[in-house]
């Protein structure tokens, strides 16, 4: 059974969805990953789709998302992974999100 989306996925939900008017938004909590306290929101993918991404560069697009997600980078989320595609890099792919990779506990230990 799927838990309900916490305070902060509400929030990047929402952020992203008004800012880039997203054809497809996934928001994904990994911070069960971490080694953080149960419950915790400091680990994100997103995986967003968007008209506004047509023309820009990946690193832009990551900058736009960045920015939409300012003041949550600033105050708690630690680690934000980003998969912005236009509709058509959208319909062009499998539509599968890539599971993250297990945590290495920093420093690539």
């Amino acid at each position: 059974m799927a838990s309900a989306p916490g305070v902060i996925e509400s929030i990047i939900r929402n952020k992203l969805q008004t800012g880039l008017e997203a054809k497809h938004l996934d928001v994904i909590n990994e911070s069960y990953m971490h080694n953080v306290p149960k419950g915790a929101e400091t680990h994100f993918k997103v995986v967003v789709v968007s008209d506004k991404f047509d023309g820009l560069t990946l690193i832009k697009r990551h900058r736009l998302v960045n920015d939409i997600l300012k003041e949550e980078l600033k105050s708690g989320v630690h680690a934000l992974s980003i998969e912005a595609k236009t509709p058509a890099q959208w319909e062009a792919s499998d539509k599968v999100v890539e599971s993250s990779p297990n945590c290495r506990g920093g420093f690539g230990k």
